[in-house]
């Protein structure tokens, strides 16, 4: 598995239609790959010969689910920083807008059985009555349906929740930058954040920290939503100081809309939950959009999650 056929699934696996080999010569300069559509074929010879690809005639092909295992696995060198690289492109699309409440956010997707239902519904009533999640508003899709570009298995139920990265495009657009520093688990004691526990740097890592610590049960959702005390997921940023009012404002205004996202933020130059932050920065604290899945696995109940999934128009979210 070469750099260009492993570019070509990429390719691949961003369209549900079949692609043909003028196309992905075109894309494949995105890649800094220049190769002519003779070239192409050639290489998609190959990866229909390792059943990574299927043909479908002349019109071209389209990736096989041997083909999305391969990129998952594959490479793992070259996707250091592709977490980081994947928020800035999304922070960028992002273009709610906070008075219309019109346009498109961020969602993770995650699985569960169908068979769940009831009990998830059950498990997640309490969480989104929390000040744990970014907004009350989620998708479900059944089996064979679609949540925009990602189809949902048969015998599964999707759900579609606002991933935190929204927070960076909404204060992008606002003209905050923000820089994503560390993924984490926060404890919470008493209804107050107290520090972090486990922390994994986004630019250090090739999967979402998020999905590493649900996997890895080291969250009490369910208890601190019942309770008064436990661990949630949530993520360190960083913003410059000259933006700390802008920020807080901004902070106010999209809790009064139902976006919730931000836990804490910090004063200049001073640590927050015990992370140090950069020369002239504010910490911020921001609650993990997943914290709602970690409460479904912390009942047993097996998850299959991608975060960062894709984009949503958020007016056609419901409301828990």
């Amino acid at each position: 598995m070469n750099k260009t056929m492993f570019s070509i699934l990429k390719i691949l696996d961003k369209h549900t239609d079949v692609v043909g080999s003028k196309e992905i010569s075109s894309q494949l300069t995105m890649h800094g790959i220049d190769l002519t559509e003779r070239t192409v074929r050639y290489h998609l010879k190959i990866l229909d010969e390792r059943g990574l690809t299927e043909v479908f005639g002349k019109e071209g092909r389209k990736i096989t689910d041997q083909g999305r295992n391969e990129i998952q696995y594959s490479h793992v060198s070259q996707k250091l920083g592709f977490v980081i690289s994947k928020i800035e492109s999304l922070s960028y699309l992002t273009t709610i807008n906070l008075e219309t409440l019109k346009g498109d956010v961020i969602l993770n997707i995650s699985f569960f059985p169908e068979e769940e239902r009831k009990n998830v519904m059950r498990m997640l009533k309490p969480v989104f009555s929390s000040p744990y999640v970014m907004s009350d508003r989620i998708i479900f899709a059944r089996g064979g349906g679609r949540i925009r570009d990602v189809t949902i298995p048969q015998g599964r139920i999707g759900i579609g929740t606002v991933c935190s990265v929204t927070i960076n495009g909404i204060f992008l657009k606002a003209g905050i930058p923000v820089t994503s520093k560390f993924g984490g688990v926060v404890e919470i004691i008493n209804g107050k954040p107290v520090r972090f526990l486990s922390l994994i740097s986004y630019e250090g890592s090739s999967l979402d920290p998020l999905e590493i610590f649900i996997k890895s049960k080291m969250t009490d959702v369910a208890g601190l939503v019942n309770g008064n005390s436990g661990r949630i997921l949530a993520s360190f940023r960083e913003i410059p100081v000259v933006c700390i009012d802008a920020a807080r404002r901004l902070t106010e205004t999209m809790a009064a809309r139902g976006i919730k996202g931000v836990i804490l933020i910090g004063e200049p130059n001073k640590a927050l939950l015990e992370i140090p932050v950069g020369i002239d920065k504010v910490g911020m604290v921001i609650v993990g959009g997943l914290n709602p899945v970690a409460a479904i696995e912390e009942g047993g109940i097996h998850t299959e999650n991608s975060a960062m999934s894709t984009l949503y128009e958020y007016s056609k979210l419901t409301s828990f």
